[in-house]
């Protein structure tokens, strides 16, 4: 179908659907091109709908769509690169072995996909039923960053690079989610994460930071920022001059070491060593307070 005819069949005005086709990530098709299915008249009719019930405004529809096409991009990309590269190990035609392989597995994965966002879908509306929808809630805010990224990145090659960077994304959710914390985005050579508890993504960050000062650890030398305060949740992400004082404290961390600010100070009781440092100015705080965060020994 072209692009008129699935506006037409799912009865929404051309210019929204071909909004909605950008902001998913998507090309624009020539009008005669024929690069839609039934399948494209069914979202549009969905998406129809959920304005309709006042789901989708206007001003959540962007940002709502364009996190969809991201998310969804990404992750087809992953999973066509891999199995590419288990068609190829496969003996006979490649593209015979790939299309077999599609049939097989890629119904399993839209069902598991489907069950992880239903569960991840659960556990976000508890949280957000435990404050009112819109309004900020105090959080502690961690972002962790590889030290000496663009040094060694440079010294890798393709292939190396992802699967160091993946390595590092792998292992640090998995330390995020063992401390009771939520991964929000990853972010190449960073990671961020929020806790509810300040001690849980305290302890969270210097497990990281140890883990980077072991020898005997294959995961990266990296550095924290963790600020407490203010957040404002929105689509999956997190808002607010907390998130930006996290940043900023990271920049200013030494390797293998987490740095935080008066908030997390004041919610951090016993077990902790903090040392004041020197103020500093950084981007849109100029007389930003800095501790040293380090577990009490013995």
């Amino acid at each position: 179908m072209t692009r008129q005819q699935v506006a037409d069949a799912a009865g929404v005005p051309l210019p929204l659907a071909d909004e909605l086709w950008r902001l998913l990530g998507f090309p624009k098709p020539d009008p005669d091109e024929r690069a839609f299915t039934s399948s494209d008249v069914e979202s549009l009719r969905h998406t129809k709908a959920l304005y309709e019930a006042g789901v989708l405004s206007p001003d959540e529809q962007s940002a709502m769509v364009r996190t969809w096409g991201r998310s969804f991009a990404r992750l087809a990309e992953w999973e066509v690169a891999l199995l590419a590269d288990i068609a190829v190990e496969r003996p006979g035609d490649l593209a015979t072995e790939a299309a077999s392989l599609a049939s097989e597995v890629i119904p399993r994965v839209e069902w598991l996909q489907s069950h992880i966002w239903r569960r991840h879908l659960a556990a976000a509306a508890s949280r957000v039923l435990a404050v009112s929808t819109g309004e900020a809630r105090r959080m502690a805010v961690c972002f962790v960053d590889i030290v000496g990224y663009t040094a060694r990145s440079r010294s890798m090659s393709e292939e190396e690079l992802v699967e160091w960077l993946e390595e590092f994304e792998s292992t640090a959710t998995g330390v995020v989610v063992d401390h009771g914390c939520r991964l929000i985005k990853t972010l190449g050579d960073a990671v961020l994460f929020v806790g509810d508890d300040p001690v849980a993504a305290a302890e969270a960050a210097l497990t990281l930071t140890d883990k980077g000062e072991s020898d005997s650890d294959p995961f990266p030398r990296v550095r924290g920022g963790l600020s407490v305060g203010e957040v404002v949740p929105r689509l999956g992400d997190v808002f607010g001059p907390t998130v930006n004082i996290a940043s900023r404290l990271t920049s200013i961390a030494r390797p293998g070491t987490v740095v935080v600010d008066d908030g997390a100070v004041e919610a951090l009781s016993g077990g902790y060593s903090l040392q004041r440092l020197r103020r500093t100015s950084v981007k849109g705080y100029s007389r930003l307070q800095p501790w040293a965060l380090r577990r009490v020994v013995g």
